[in-house]
């Protein structure tokens, strides 16, 4: 059985090593997409049991570890049991979000505790010098957070709270619901107070009896040096505030790099295209080519062909990801034959083709001596 299932990163979209925080988005993202109460196309219900199969495993870290080691024959007893649809699906309490979101309410998870605040995800533009070099830079933010003036309560003052009649103050209520698998007796957030267990009679004039506000703000954010498009940085806590005093979610920040109209990016490595004279070329020459650090010596070797490719240790970009070393520099040689002459250049090439005759073959003798049965 196991040699038919497929790899658990795999289902996820992910590559192996992916950190618990991209392992957490992709299993929301996947698995909202494929519920059955929402995807009601052929094979859903199993892609959906596969992809809560796959998080199952990922989001326990001593299954992940004996997971990555042995893969799908751990001699401990093997992975693939799986809980199902009915199951439970706690890791980081990303399924009780998604059932929050589907039907208004979660099995497990009660809306009086601490909830953690949304993620919040933003693109930035970059130049080609701001990713090489790193910088800062400032974005605006638009997050809710819980309100001053009623702590978050969404009541005017605290007498103006009362205990729900409807949930007894428990915010849960038992509701029958009908589902793919027939009518069901369900346990869900309580419609009146919202599983707050409570209810307001005046609500705060600031926030309109929400307890939250809407803020814009700015936030300053360090872009490391060696930053490439698609890239993504994680801001803790930057995010939308949490519920009842939970931790508020991150800020992820996905880059996009625009390209420089010489240099060009290859990992840490930079790409540099220029341009050689015929007699450069042939004869060699010391040359000062452009870096990001500024202008290089760099030796031409005589006899140099178009395409050659010469390296510049270390002149590359840093590693985002920390680590003391740099990329390298790669100097492309693009030899350029002229296209129109003087009557000085003329000339002395003339005389470098009689050279060839009387000397030495040119290459062009040498590659019709091949064909010597056709030129006769």
């Amino acid at each position: 059985m196991a040699a038919s299932k497929r790899d658990y990163y795999e289902v996820l979209g992910l590559q192996k090593g992916a950190s618990d925080d991209e392992i957490k988005r992709a299993y929301r993202q996947m698995a909202k997409k494929y519920h059955p109460d929402i995807n009601k196309e052929p094979g859903a219900e199993e892609k959906f049991k596969e992809i809560n199969e796959a998080y199952e495993t990922l989001s326990d870290p001593n299954k992940k570890a004996r997971y990555d080691q042995f893969g799908f024959e751990d001699p401990t007893g093997g992975f693939g049991g799986g809980q199902g649809f009915e199951g439970g699906f706690g890791g980081f309490g990303g399924f009780d979000d998604i059932i929050n979101s589907f039907f208004g309410g979660g099995r497990r998870q009660s809306s009086n505790g601490p909830r953690q605040g949304a993620d919040v995800e933003k693109q930035m533009s970059i130049t080609f010098e701001e990713a090489v070099f790193g910088c800062k830079k400032k974005i605006r933010l638009s997050v809710e957070e819980d309100c001053i003036q009623c702590g978050g309560t969404g009541a005017a003052t605290k007498n103006d709270i009362k205990q729900c009649p409807k949930c007894g103050g428990r915010g849960r209520v038992y509701m029958r619901q009908q589902t793919i698998f027939g009518t069901s007796t369900v346990e869900t957030v309580c419609p009146d107070c919202r599983g707050k267990g409570k209810t307001i009679t005046k609500k705060c004039p600031d926030c309109g009896g929400t307890g939250r506000v809407r803020k814009t703000k700015d936030v300053e954010i360090t872009i490391p040096a060696g930053i490439q498009t698609g890239m993504s940085l994680r801001m803790e806590g930057y995010g939308q505030s949490g519920f009842n005093g939970g931790q508020p979610g991150d800020l992820y920040i996905q880059f996009n790099v625009q390209e420089h109209p010489n240099f060009k990016r290859n990992g840490q490595d930079i790409i540099l295209e220029i341009p050689l004279s015929v007699a450069q070329a042939a004869l060699g020459d010391t040359i000062q080519v452009p870096t990001i650090d500024g202008p290089v010596d760099l030796k031409i070797p005589a006899g140099t062909q178009p395409g050659t490719k010469l390296r510049l240790k270390g002149r590359g970009t840093k590693n985002p990801k920390g680590g003391m070393g740099r990329g390298d520099q790669y100097v492309i040689c693009n030899v350029q034959v002229p296209t129109s002459l003087s009557s000085s250049e003329k000339k002395l090439y003339e005389q470098l083709k009689e050279n060839e005759k009387t000397e030495k073959k040119s290459p062009w003798d040498r590659f019709v001596q091949g064909f010597k049965n056709i030129f006769k």
